[in-house]
């Protein structure tokens, strides 16, 4: 699929077939190319947390609130997230006043290729923030120098939304 394409086609989507599993080597495949995003210095601090499993997958549904549950019901469920203090960082000193705000935008970065390298593959993605960051990370040992950031909804999806205006360039662009 051409990247135009590709990008034209993703859309985040909030039904996922029942019955239809994901193979944990096509999520590593995905996971691989996420990757190839840059990183602060080429720090590549972002991280995945698969849940996979029936069980698992219970567990991180449990940290979200009932919309964002029904909105990846049949969906394998992927936490986010970022180890603090590298991105934006020299020798443990902040190099502006963005601070660790820098691996989130790393992340940013990562998640948007992993978006699309699930799309290329025909599968579908939601990106969450509102989940219960202390429940993640105490059911998964999510460690305290990594900061959880989303819970990305991965799967069939059931039915496309349609195409989103988006707003045009001269609204959001100014030219120097």
């Amino acid at each position: 699929m051409e990247f135009k394409e590709l990008i034209a086609k993703r859309r985040s989507v909030r039904a996922y077939a029942e019955g239809r599993e994901i193979d944990n080597d096509l999520i590593r495949e995905i996971i691989s190319e996420a990757y190839q995003a840059p990183s602060w210095k080429n720090s590549q601090t972002a991280r995945y947390y698969i849940a996979n499993t029936p069980e698992s997958i219970e567990k991180v549904r449990n940290a979200m609130p009932e919309f964002n549950k029904m909105n990846s019901n049949n969906a394998a469920l992927i936490i986010a997230t970022f180890v603090k203090d590298i991105s934006g960082f020299n020798a443990g000193t902040a190099q502006n006043e963005l601070s660790n705000k820098w691996g989130a935008y790393d992340l940013g970065l990562n998640n948007a290729y992993f978006i699309l390298a699930a799309k290329e593959r025909g599968l579908d993605t939601l990106i969450m923030g509102i989940r219960d960051a202390a429940m993640l990370r105490n059911e998964f040992g999510i460690p305290k120098t990594e900061q959880i950031v989303s819970v990305i909804a991965l799967g069939y999806g059931e039915k496309q939304p349609a195409p989103r205006a988006d707003r045009p360039v001269d609204e959001v662009a100014k030219f120097l």
